[in-house]
């Protein structure tokens, strides 16, 4: 068993405070590890250090790269037992603390263990391949997915819930628990940030959408066209796209074509054949993954961001020769995603994009995730559905009109982020100070609640 094992207290004994704090400056990692680290060139620093500690990490004993990893799973199991969304770690603004951000507040937590920056960068190479350790030292970040099995829970005092408890029951088929990972560079040391994803996709019906407009989501009803899902990092983008698909997937008899960058929910085939492509691993960009999908016979095509012209301009072309196509953007309104798609243009060309965005757009879900009244969070969203207004409102470049046009268009499922922050004060699930924090446009908001 490893110092770090014991430290985490995964052995089951009950131990007292100061025990854990004498643990705590226990050797972490095997002492091949250390070996590397007092052998470091002392003229290496940076990116040519890190370089050369990868060579020599590879170069380790199986076994004490495994003990690593598994020691680093259980710091990651505590983020179910803590239910914390978020885990930091890494490079001196970690002050060798492991950070858990619990209910929207990020704090380190003393009783994981502490680790140096040079321990934490020898355990974040740990968790690449020698081919993401590569594309890492090329871009200096590198995202990926990160998978917990169920069987993988430790046996005490670490599993869900903090219950210690492994199923033993071998007909189980718990999902694996999935986490959106970053490792990158922190002042010439590696940090790690990892998002837990949703246990599994939640059923449309909770997120609240008007009939019309979940019917809309459904390839049922609509079969083409392009859904913007837009919010700023941590809105619940991806809560909202995977609730989309799964809805879809034991609704429709079909295909889904899902490429993202990482992939985070993996979806079980049900009606659907669900196929997932991860950017650098099985296509080099989202633009090629949709090039090469428009010859893999898809009916829903899932984009994990729209980040550049050339991932624009092949959704739109996806949306226009019959496919129905999901997307997202870092965006706070459906009137700041139209400008945004617009604005990765030129100005030549942003008459032709105008058009063709309103052609083939058919919904704009703008959200964000609010502190709700008791603890928790809470959804709020903007929801444009396109209608022959707002389509020539875009092409006349009147977007500032389509406001209004959702203002007044409730009986078609729509809804400004205002009516709906309204509508959660008076359900008692936000305060009315919280609501205007969080309004774009809070004069509405204030006529709405006065």
């Amino acid at each position: 068993m490893s110092p770090l094992t014991e430290h985490l207290g995964v052995n089951g004994d009950q131990e007292s405070d100061a025990a854990v704090v004498e643990e705590q400056d226990a050797p972490a990692l095997p002492a091949s590890f250390y070996t590397i680290l007092d052998d470091a060139p002392p003229d290496y620093d940076g990116v040519t250090l890190i370089q050369w500690y990868a060579e020599k990490v590879n170069a380790l004993p199986l076994a004490d790269r495994d003990q690593v990893r598994r020691d680093f799973e259980r710091l990651v199991w505590k983020m179910v037992e803590f239910d914390a969304s978020d885990m930091d770690m890494g490079g001196p603004a970690g002050n060798e603390r492991v950070w858990y951000r619990v209910e929207g507040r990020k704090r380190p937590r003393e009783d994981v263990g502490r680790f140096s920056v040079d321990e934490s960068d020898l355990m974040l190479l740990s968790l690449l391949s020698p081919y993401q350790q590569q594309h890492f030292l090329e871009r200096y970040a590198i995202d990926f997915g990160y998978s917990l099995e169920q069987e993988t829970a430790p046996a005490a005092n670490g599993g869900p819930n903090g219950a210690g408890h492994v199923p033993s029951d071998p007909s189980r088929t718990d999902p694996a628990r999935r986490f959106r990972t970053t490792i990158y560079f922190d002042n010439k040391h590696l940090a790690l940030s990892m998002r837990m994803l949703a246990w599994k996709p939640r059923p449309l019906r909770s997120l609240g959408f008007h009939p019309l407009i979940e019917r809309g989501l459904m390839f049922r009803y609509v079969r083409d066209g392009l859904t913007l899902v837009t919010g700023v990092t941590g809105s619940g983008k991806s809560t909202t796209l995977d609730a989309i698909v799964d809805a879809n997937n034991a609704d429709a008899e079909g295909q889904v074509l899902i490429i993202a960058q990482p992939l985070e929910y993996i979806h079980t085939s049900r009606r659907c054949i669900v196929r997932h492509r991860e950017v650098g691993t099985d296509v080099k960009s989202f633009a090629d993954g949709m090039i090469q999908g428009l010859r893999q016979d898809p009916d829903i095509v899932v984009v994990g961001e729209m980040r550049d012209p050339d991932t624009i301009e092949t959704a739109m072309e996806m949306a226009d020769t019959g496919h129905k196509v999901f997307s997202t953007l870092h965006t706070g309104s459906a009137i700041e995603s139209i400008a945004r798609v617009v604005a990765e243009y030129t100005a030549a060309e942003q008459d032709r994009v105008r058009y063709r965005l309103a052609d083939v757009l058919r919904c704009i879900i703008s959200q964000k995730l609010l502190p709700a009244v008791g603890g928790g969070r809470v959804l709020a969203k903007e929801v444009l559905w396109m209608t022959p207004s707002a389509r020539a409102a875009i092409k006349n470049d009147n977007a500032n009109e389509v406001y209004q046009m959702i203002w007044q268009g409730t009986n078609e499922g729509q809804i400004t982020l205002e009516q709906d922050l309204f509508r959660l004060v008076q359900n008692g699930e936000i305060t009315a100070e919280t609501a205007v924090g969080y309004a774009n446009n809070k004069r509405r908001l204030l006529q709405l609640m006065h």
